[in-house]
C-alpha cells in the first residue's frame, strides 16, 4: 500500500543513523528529541515538550525507560496512528485509550530474551558466589590477613522461575549449564517445554520450593506486587531473589524487611521500584543487596535490534501493512441502548 502523504514522525528515543534512513522511506519530517534516553523523564520538562510535538505526529517511537504516555497525551495527538515502543514492556502505553482512538501499538519481543537472561545469570552469580562483595573486599585492602567472603554453589540447587516467557526459558537454558534444576510457574503450562528440563509448579510450590527465585514475568494488574510480605515469608530462609522484569511485581518494603532480617540472603535487582531508585533510598544501604541501572537490554547488539524492529512497526503501520510484532489491545464492550 502506498502512501498517500508524508508522514511526520517523533522519537524520544536515540535514533541510529540507519533508522533514521529507513523511517526516511515513509516520513518526511523526523523529529529525534534526545541524545540519550535519560534526556526525557517523568519529572523533566522535556516531557511537556514530548506531549506538544506529538500533536501533529502519524507515529512516536518512546520506551517504559522514557515516560508513560497516558490517555491524555493521546487524547491530544490528534494524528497518531502508530505508538512503537521499544521494549517488551508496553505498561507505559494506554492501551485502553490507544484502542479507542484506533491507534496501533507495537513492541520489540524475541530480540531482548539472550541479552536480558544473560544479566539474570549474571545476577545469579553475582550474589550467590559475593561477587560484588569480593571486589569491594581487595578494594578496600582486606585481602591480606582476612578471609574473604563465602557465598553458595549453583550446582544442584533449584532454581525458580517467575514467568517462562522467550527471557525465562533462556535463563533456565543458562543456569541448566550451572547445574541448576529449574522449576517455573506461568499463566499456563508450556507443553514445548520437557517437564524433564524444567518442571511447573503453583505459585505457592515455587516459593516453598525454590533456592533461587528470577522474576521474568511481564507487570499487570494481575501481577503487580505479587511478591508482598507474604510471598517473601514463604520463601526458603536464606533463598536469593533476583528481578530483571519490572520493578512493580515487588513490594520494595516488604524486600527490605526480608533482607534485613535475614530471612532471604540476598537480592539482585535490575529493575526497581522506584526507578531510578535514589542513592539515598535504605534498601541500597543494605550490605546484601546488588542493584545495577535495568541493564538487561543494554548492550549495543541488543539494543540495535530492539530500534529496528520498533522502526519496522512504525513502517508497516503508515503503509497499512500488519505490525511485524504488536501488542493486543483490549476490545472495547459497547452497551446496547
Amino acid at each position: 500500500m502506498t502512501l498517500t502523504a508524508r508522514a511526520h514522525i517523533v522519537s524520544a528515543w536515540p535514533l541510529s543513523e540507519l533508522a533514521i534512513q529507513r523511517l526516511r522511506e515513509v516520513a518526511d519530517r523526523i523529529d529525534g528529541l534526545v541524545e540519550h534516553v535519560e534526556d526525557i523523564t517523568d519529572k523533566n520538562p522535556a516531557r511537556d515538550d514530548l506531549a506538544r510535538r506529538i500533536q501533529d505526529a502519524d507515529a512516536l517511537i518512546t520506551s517504559p525507560m522514557v515516560t508513560r504516555i497516558d490517555a491524555a497525551m493521546i487524547a491530544s495527538a490528534r494524528r497518531l496512528r502508530v505508538i512503537a515502543t521499544v521494549s517488551v514492556g508496553y505498561d507505559n502505553v494506554d492501551l485502553r485509550a490507544c484502542s479507542e482512538r484506533g491507534i496501533k501499538v507495537g513492541n520489540t519481543p524475541g530480540v531482548i530474551a539472550p541479552a536480558t537472561a544473560d544479566i539474570g545469570m549474571a545476577l545469579i552469580l553475582a550474589t550467590m558466589r559475593r561477587i560484588v562483595s569480593g571486589v569491594e573486599f581487595v578494594r578496600a585492602d582486606r585481602w591480606k590477613g582476612e578471609t574473604h567472603p563465602y557465598g553458595n554453589d549453583l550446582n544442584h540447587k533449584t532454581l525458580g522461575i517467575f514467568g517462562m516467557g522467550a527471557i525465562g526459558a533462556a535463563l533456565a537454558h543458562r543456569a541448566r549449564a550451572c547445574g541448576m534444576r529449574i522449576i517455573y510457574h506461568n499463566r499456563n503450562l508450556r507443553s514445548d517445554i520437557d517437564p524433564t528440563e524444567a518442571r511447573y509448579v503453583s505459585f505457592e510450590d515455587l516459593l516453598k520450593n525454590s533456592d533461587v527465585i528470577a522474576v521474568t514475568a511481564p507487570l499487570t494488574p494481575q501481577t503487580r506486587g505479587i511478591f508482598d510480605a507474604a510471598a517473601f515469608a514463604k520463601m526458603k530462609r536464606g533463598a536469593y531473589f533476583i528481578n530483571i522484569a519490572r520493578g512493580g511485581l515487588v513490594k520494595t518494603d516488604a524486600l527490605e524487611e526480608a533482607l534485613r532480617t535475614g530471612h532471604l540472603a540476598y537480592a539482585g535487582l535490575d529493575v526497581t521500584d522506584p526507578e531510578p531508585m535514589p542513592a539515598s533510598h535504605p534498601l541500597l544501604a543494605l550490605p546484601n543487596v546488588v542493584v545495577i541501572p535495568h541493564m538487561g537490554t543494554s548492550s549495543h547488539e541488543t539494543r540495535d535490534e530492539m530500534l529496528q524492529l520498533a522502526v519496522s512497526n512504525v513502517i508497516a503501520a503508515l503503509r497499512g501493512e500488519p505490525l511485524p510484532a504488536p501488542v493486543d489491545l483490549p476490545e472495547l464492550r459497547v452497551s446496547a441502548s
